[in-house]
């Protein structure tokens, strides 16, 4: 890139953050994904003036958007890692225990909740909205691969886990999407499913972005 072209993207980045909304939207998603409706009931904003503030962001290559692996009508906003690196999340205070949820509850939580726990040395805890009766032996052997153990078969139902003073993250979007259980997700992770492209590759990517994204969230907690 050129300085002539590089003066031009910095401006255009600088001209995006230059609004009270668009700084509020960048604030909301530092610490997880969500959809542009989630984003103008959080700010209380019209969804019209959501999705102009949207375009300015993803025109300054600021945020991207996923289509839902749920309803895939949707569509969830996240920040790009180069931004992510250049920002300070916000403090999450009185956490007492994380609870990862996922669908069936034999990969993406399970990774996440290990990763968790070796992060932090903190409470942690997985489960799932229509859990499986065991993990996937990929998401077993990644684990394995780095230096963690999961539970073959120590899959559970978020009724029998999640209580209302969790934090709860959703590390795919059918769990954010259709979880009714006793705590609201407070965070969603739109991680893509490795399940349904089944290869170590899947999974070591599925790994990889769940465990930058405890990374980040980590500091951010502070424990009971």
């Amino acid at each position: 890139m050129d300085a002539d072209a590089s003066l031009t993207t910095r401006a255009r980045i600088h001209a995006a953050l230059g609004d009270p909304a668009r700084l509020a939207i960048v604030d909301a998603l530092l610490l997880g994904d969500s959809s542009p409706g989630e984003i103008a009931h959080a700010l209380d904003l019209p969804t019209n003036l959501v999705a102009h503030h949207v375009k300015v962001l993803t025109d300054a290559g600021l945020v991207s958007r996923t289509r839902s692996e749920g309803d895939r009508r949707r569509a969830y906003l996240r920040l790009r890692p180069t931004v992510l690196s250049t920002l300070t999340p916000p403090p999450l205070a009185d956490v007492g225990r994380v609870v990862f949820v996922c669908t069936h509850n034999s990969a993406r939580s399970q990774l996440a909740a290990a990763l968790w726990t070796r992060r932090t040395h903190a409470p942690a805890a997985s489960a799932g909205t229509r859990p499986a009766r065991r993990v996937h032996p990929r998401a077993v052997a990644v684990a394995r691969r780095h230096g963690l153990r999961l539970d073959p078969v120590g899959t559970a139902h978020v009724d029998d886990v999640v209580r209302a003073e969790d934090l709860v993250v959703a590390v795919c979007d059918n769990a954010h999407e259709g979880f009714t259980g006793a705590a609201r997700p407070r965070l969603h992770w739109s991680v893509p499913d490795p399940v349904r492209v089944d290869t170590d590759e899947a999974f070591e990517a599925a790994y990889a972005e769940i465990e930058a994204r405890v990374e980040r969230l980590a500091p951010a907690v502070t424990p009971r």
